[in-house]
């Protein structure tokens, strides 16, 4: 008996709440490091043990926490995504019920086209590192394939709740107006438009959810929002 409480003690001690916060401030502080390592050197050259000596930690708490390094990219863009670490889905967030609370198309797409700016800010630096990966390195590829993949799925969900609240141009599939925002919210082009032509992330921001409108809602509907200023001249 007095064995076995003793076991009891120890597996409530190993999972306490403190326990349990230091383990994720550790994770953060290597999520953390990871990301300013991969977006100074790129994926290929930078190794566990740099991310390791960046976060305080050994070599063998960063492998245990995350296995492999494409698996430590994989959660830097999670969390780059989501803005934090917990565990909810991005469809299952403030800013989606935000969203979906939204009277009109409008309401809804602004909402959407400032969640959009603030992800394509903190992430498109990320999907450059891995694109440049992923040419050589199958598994880096595969995450790739993933975020498009999930990507498709986000469309899907704005585009639903678009024809929640206006109609579709007549001549629009489902497919077509999914890939139409799948391209738009890409934050590859919110990179190209702010770091090569100069854009400000109020511009892109304004030129998502015009672009939408503009594309995807019938010609002299109510929804277009002719009165929207123009994107700023440089």
């Amino acid at each position: 008996m007095p064995e076995t409480a003793d076991a009891n003690k120890t597996t409530r001690a190993y999972r306490s709440p403190r326990r349990e916060e230091q383990a994720r401030r550790t994770r953060q502080r290597i999520i953390a490091a990871a990301r300013e390592r991969f977006l100074r050197s790129g994926y290929t050259t930078t190794t566990m043990r740099e991310i390791a000596t960046a976060a305080g930690v050994a070599v063998q708490t960063v492998e245990f926490a995350f296995g492999t390094k494409p698996a430590l990219l994989k959660a830097v863009i999670d969390v780059a995504i989501a803005g934090d670490d917990r565990p909810i889905p991005v469809l299952q967030r403030e800013q989606a019920r935000a969203a979906q609370s939204a009277a009109d198309v409008e309401a809804f797409l602004a909402t959407v086209g400032h969640v959009v700016r603030i992800v394509a800010e903190r992430v498109a630096g990320l999907l450059v590192v891995l694109d440049e990966a992923a040419s050589t390195d199958p598994e880096i590829a595969a995450l790739a394939h993933e975020l498009d993949a999930q990507r498709a799925t986000t469309a899907t969900w704005i585009m639903r709740g678009i024809t929640q609240r206006a109609p579709l141009r007549g001549e629009l599939s489902h497919d077509n107006a999914v890939d139409t925002i799948w391209l738009l919210m890409d934050p590859v082009v919110f990179r190209r438009l702010t770091r090569d032509r100069g854009w400000s992330a109020d511009d892109f921001q304004h030129w998502f959810t015009s672009s939408i409108q503009r594309l995807l809602l019938p010609p002299g509907s109510p929804h277009l929002g002719e009165d929207a200023p123009e994107v700023k001249k440089r």
